[in-house]
């Protein structure tokens, strides 16, 4: 860790809830509304999220699967991300939700119009909006977690929907 926690501390909730709680609870609060509140499928929101993930190298991310109703996505889902410009387990939505988390954390100044006539031909722009705070969360999140060195403990909280 890159942060000095106290003995007995749990690092996440010190490192988010205690160093700076003025930030670090709302922002936990913006993450956890991402998962209670998203209307996104599994599919999409998890291709979006473990891209991102594999971008950052956030430890928990990349091992963290989102659940829905007792529902996961496959295990070789995560192998599918890495290549979601080929992989046959992906439709269109779920293609364009890895595209749009890695041209988002990336390559973000060269999201064209080609890319923005594909995105409304598949998500209304509610999803995009809701897709684009959620890509924010992630990024700055697991990213925050990677380079602290905190995200071999983290541990998200359950939350109610």
């Amino acid at each position: 860790m890159n942060i000095d926690i106290p003995e007995g501390k749990d690092p996440i909730g010190y490192v988010w809830g205690e160093m700076v709680p003025g930030i670090g609870i709302a922002a936990s609060q913006f993450s956890l509304a991402v998962y209670a509140h998203t209307t996104l499928g599994l599919r999409e929101f998890e291709a979006a999220r473990l891209r991102i993930a594999q971008i950052n190298g956030c430890i928990f991310c990349l091992d963290w699967r989102t659940e829905r109703d007792g529902v996961k996505v496959e295990p070789e889902f995560a192998d599918a991300v890495t290549e979601w410009r080929t992989t046959e387990l992906f439709d269109e939505r779920t293609r364009l939700a890895a595209e749009y988390a890695e041209r988002y954390t990336l390559d973000h100044h060269n999201l064209d119009d080609d890319f923005w006539k594909r995105m409304a031909e598949h998500y209304t722009q509610q999803e995009i909006v809701e897709l684009s705070m959620s890509l924010g969360a992630w990024l700055a999140f697991g990213r925050l977690n990677h380079v602290l060195g905190i995200d071999t403990v983290c541990v998200l909280p359950s939350h109610q929907s």
